[in-house]
This record gives C-alpha cells, sequence and structure tokens, in this order.
C-alpha cells in the first residue's frame, strides 16, 4: 500500500480534528483515586476536578513523558485552574505496568501509558497501541476516528470500567539494539530481547525468546546481559536511555510499530462524574496532544541518528528477505490469534477492512 512519506500530509488531517480545541474556556493533599467533589466553584459552576494520574513513563522521557506532563499543565491552563490531572511517574502510585488495574478499580483516576501493555488482559487492545506492517499516522488516525477504531477501543475499555482515549502519536520507531551485526535469520534463533505488543509475537514465531519490560528497566537489563537485546521507541527517546552504551548496532525500520499510539485511561465513574463541557475539555486537548506529538517526533529524529552515530553506533536498515520473513510472520500471528479471541478478529477485521478500502485513495492521492 502506497502513502505518504511528508509530514505535511498527514498533519493535514488532523486540521479538523483539533480546529476551536485549542481555545476552550473554562501539588494538593489528595490521596491517590480521590476524586475531588466540592462545591461549584468555577465560572461554568463545574465542580473542581483534582484527579491523580499514574504514568508508565518518566516524565522526562521525551515525547512519550513530556508530553504527558504537557497535557498536566494544558488541563489546568484550559480549565481556569477548575480541574487538575497530576502527573506520577512510574512506581510513585503504582508500578508501570499494573495502571489498569489500578484505574479499572478506582484506586488510581487516571493513567498515561500505552494499551499494548495490557495484552495479557484483552489482546484486541493492541491493535489501539501498534500494529505490524500497519499504516502511517494519517491512515491510522482516519481509521481511529472515522473508520470505527474509537469505538471498538472505548467498547472493550468500558467493560473493565475504564474509559480510554488516544492522547498521543508517534513517529516510526527502531526495530532493535543488538550487540552484533544482524546478517541472517538463524542469528535471531535463541536471542533474549525486550520488545513489545504484537511484534513480540512476531519474534518468538522466528525464535526470539521476548520479555515485555518497563521503559526504565530495559537499560540496566541490557547492562547486566539478562537480555541480548532490545527495542523500545524512535531513536531520540533510545539516545535518551544510553542503549548505545551496550549495543551499537540499531535496525530499522520499525516494522512492529510504524505508527504509536499513546493513551490517557480515565476510571469510568470518575469520567461520568464530570460536566459534559469537562469530558469535551479533556478530549480536546487529547487531540491537541496528538498533533503536538507527531509534529515533534517526527521533528527529532534526524539529529538523533546523527549523533548516535558519533557514538560508535552502526545504522542497518533490514534486508528485503528478512524483512518479508517478518511479515508473513506476522500474517501467521493475526491469523493465529484472531482464532483464538472473537474481540481480537473483530477488531482486525475493521482495520484490515478500513485499509482495503483506502487503499485507492492511498495509491492515488500520494506520492509513492
Amino acid at each position: 500500500m502506497k502513502k505518504s512519506s511528508t509530514v505535511t500530509g498527514v498533519l493535514g488531517l488532523f486540521i479538523g480534528l483539533i480546529v476551536g480545541t485549542f481555545f476552550l474556556a473554562g501539588n494538593d493533599g489528595t490521596t491517590p483515586g480521590e476524586t475531588t467533589t466540592a462545591t461549584p466553584t468555577s465560572e461554568t459552576g463545574e465542580a473542581p476536578v483534582k484527579w491523580n494520574m499514574a504514568s508508565s513513563f518518566a516524565g522526562t522521557l521525551i515525547v512519550a513523558g513530556t508530553s504527558g506532563k504537557y497535557v498536566e499543565e494544558r488541563v489546568r491552563t484550559l480549565s481556569n485552574g477548575n480541574m487538575e490531572l497530576r502527573y506520577f511517574d512510574p512506581g510513585a502510585l503504582v508500578p508501570a505496568l499494573e495502571i489498569f488495574d489500578a484505574v479499572s478499580a478506582g484506586a488510581v483516576n487516571a493513567g498515561w501509558t500505552n494499551s499494548g501493555y495490557w495484552a495479557g488482559k484483552i489482546p484486541a487492545l493492541q491493535f489501539f497501541a501498534a500494529v505490524p506492517f500497519g499504516a502511517r499516522a494519517g491512515e491510522s488516525l482516519a481509521w481511529m476516528y472515522h473508520g470505527g477504531g474509537l469505538e471498538l477501543m472505548q467498547e472493550l475499555y468500558a467493560r473493565h470500567n475504564i474509559y480510554s482515549m488516544p492522547c498521543q502519536v508517534s513517529a516510526p520507531e527502531g526495530s532493535g539494539w543488538f550487540r552484533y551485526e544482524i546478517t541472517s535469520l538463524g542469528e535471531l534463533k535463541g536471542l533474549k530481547m525486550r520488545f513489545f505488543g504484537l511484534g513480540a509475537k512476531v519474534m518468538e514465531k522466528l525464535g526470539v525468546s521476548t520479555q515485555l519490560i518497563a521503559p526504565g528497566d530495559i537499560f540496566p537489563a541490557l547492562e547486566l546481559g539478562t537480555i541480548d537485546a532490545a527495542e523500545l521507541s524512535f531513536p531520540a527517546l533510545d539516545l535518551d536511555l544510553g542503549f548505545y552504551e551496550v549495543a551499537k548496532h540499531y535496525y530499522f525500520p520499525g516494522w512492529h510499530q510504524p505508527t504509536t499510539f499513546g493513551e490517557l485511561m480515565i476510571n469510568l465513574d470518575d469520567w461520568n462524574s464530570i460536566a459534559p463541557r469537562q469530558q469535551a475539555l479533556l478530549q480536546s486537548i487529547c487531540k491537541e496532544s496528538i498533533a503536538r506529538t507527531l509534529a515533534e517526533s517526527e521533528a527529532i529524529q534526524f539529529a538523533a541518528l546523527q549523533e548516535l552515530q558519533t557514538k560508535g553506533v552502526t545504522l542497518h536498515r533490514w534486508s528485503s528477505e528478512i524483512l518479508e520473513a517478518f511479515e508473513t510472520a506476522w500474517m501467521e500471528v493475526v491469523a493465529e490469534e484472531a482464532a483464538k479471541d472473537a474481540d481480537f478478529a473483530r477488531v482486525w477485521d475493521s482495520l484490515r477492512t478500513f485499509r482495503e478500502n483506502y487503499t485507492v485513495w492511498g495509491d492515488l492521492g500520494y506520492i509513492d
């Protein structure tokens, strides 16, 4: 499927999503999970909202964490101080990979995280994080907002007392850091590798032993030899985490995550307790964040790649033969998973049908 390689074309899709949302008008002592329900004091007569938001990413982690801090500030500013979504780093309230349960139970009001982390609970949620050999951001957002993706996502979460929405979109990722050059599929067999989401199933088919490790724990695992290789994100973020100090071979393209969504999840009871205007404000800020994070994540990669090269990193592109093997394994994985789980099959059918229909536009509308 042909798709545009220009950021300009992608960002054009967002105009309809965010026009008018940028001008919406409107440290405390609360305990985790507490929602303030004081007497309304705002100009609109809405009750103040003070929520705690547990994050899977450190607030200093570029795009992944810094965008959550940005959302925190935008909520405060656009609500004229009547709403607060207080950001907590991983472990401050709950561990990075335990946010789903905490938000579902109401122990924490909200989570800044990624739906791919919940594969063991709801396999279909992985489609709302990243899809191997999937679409670029423009097409992905088209499915999410106009092809039924968002409705499916929220239906699945509602069963677990969670309201969730996309609140971040990032550029393609690298597909792995290795200690030595990989010249054949056989060299992947037996490796212990940190890998994420649906792509991990693909790697397992090819003989890799995968582990899902929280971002902050990946470098120590590499350094200590607990894992042999790792993937996490795009070059700028991987640079910040110092993977180049342990592994000098960095592979592309990120076939497993050509587009990655991050989410803002909220306890459903808390979501239903706030005024419609307050809900709309949060939805609008997330749409603003989507445009901002995609633009930022595209803009910062070339400088990061240049810096990595000065640090002795060799940049590789997978051979066409290896990429074909990854894609073949992916088609086997998605068929097997769909056969095991009805919701997985339903979401995959929605996405696949949308992409098939999109092809005529993708082929005609964009330069290869």
